[in-house]
């Protein structure tokens, strides 16, 4: 049957190996009617057969310890990514505290590999720096009687603090330098102060500023955006508070400006910190009783909270 096909050369097909096999099995005489084979080769195709029988079977259960979850997996990547000084003994430790057992090469084989020195992002340096920085910055209020009046405001970036202000008619550097010493009493100046190249900043003030061991870093000429922090309190003083008051003297503008920064710091919630307050505001939960409002900022804002009826 073999012969007969129409091929050039003959060839076993899985089903005449099959035959070939069985046949040798209950047959003594199978060796002699084989023509085109030779006895070996039958030896061989029951062991490949073999072979190929306890590999399926094989197959079916995987080998050795068993397979890490993805989530696991996946957090692993998460710490070791979020964490760049962290090496595998810490990440153990810290899965060891979540009740995730896992061993050292299973922690080498999916944690992020870095080479050279880690380095933290941006955000994280600019967070870690932020204690340690400052901003100042004028700002000018109209009166009702068309008198000018400025507003000087001292920034602390840490939690976007506005630790002095002050209200003048005519300010010099002098005055200025004097704020400063207001703002910073004893050693809890920063480290840098970030201002911009108003004249009202002159010798005086630099050298008091620097006998005070802070550093002053200038943004460049008609670049606003580089003391962000300190402009957008401003735009936020005048949004929330000036764009709605008239203004008569400089007494009534320091009552107006201490109302609205009680509840700048107190009350209001900012963005880059987390919808949190400068001094950080508790949350209430349901069960201290009902919704009550209560008036701040001159009465153009409220603060809300919970009361027992």
């Amino acid at each position: 049957m073999v012969l007969l096909r129409n091929s050039k050369r003959p060839k076993f097909t899985d089903h005449d190996r099959l035959f070939w096999v069985l046949y040798s099995r209950v047959s003594d005489g199978w060796q002699k009617v084989l023509l085109i084979a030779r006895p070996r080769t039958i030896l061989d195709w029951q062991k490949n057969r073999f072979k190929k029988f306890w590999t399926r079977n094989g197959r079916r259960k995987r080998p050795g310890r068993p397979r890490i979850d993805r989530e696991v997996r996946e957090l692993i990547r998460t710490m070791s990514r979020a964490n760049p000084t962290w090496g595998t003994p810490r990440i153990i430790g810290e899965l060891a505290k979540l009740e995730i057992p896992v061993c050292k090469s299973t922690v080498d084989q999916y944690r992020i590999r870095r080479r050279g020195t880690p380095s933290p992002t941006w955000k994280s340096f600019l967070a870690n720096e932020a204690s340690a920085i400052a901003s100042i910055d004028f700002f000018t209020v109209p009166t009702a009687t068309f008198r000018v009046l400025y507003v000087f405001v001292v920034l602390t970036h840490e939690r976007r603090r506005v630790v002095h202000f002050n209200v003048t008619k005519s300010p010099t550097a002098r005055w200025t330098a004097q704020q400063i010493v207001e703002a910073f009493p004893w050693d809890s100046a920063p480290k840098h102060l970030i201002r911009d190249n108003d004249t009202i900043f002159g010798p005086e003030f630099s050298e008091r500023v620097k006998g005070m061991n802070i550093k002053e870093t200038k943004t460049p000429y008609r670049s606003p955006w580089q003391n962000a922090y300190c402009e957008r309190v401003i735009g936020s003083i005048r949004r929330d508070c000036l764009d709605h008051v008239i203004i008569f003297n400089e007494a009534h503008l320091r009552r107006v400006l201490e109302s609205y920064f009680e509840y700048y710091h107190r009350c209001r919630t900012h963005l880059s910190l987390a919808k949190d307050c400068p001094e950080p505001r508790a949350i209430v939960p349901p069960e201290q009783g009902g919704v009550v409002a209560f008036p701040k900022g001159c009465g153009l804002h409220h603060f809300y909270t919970r009361e027992a009826a």
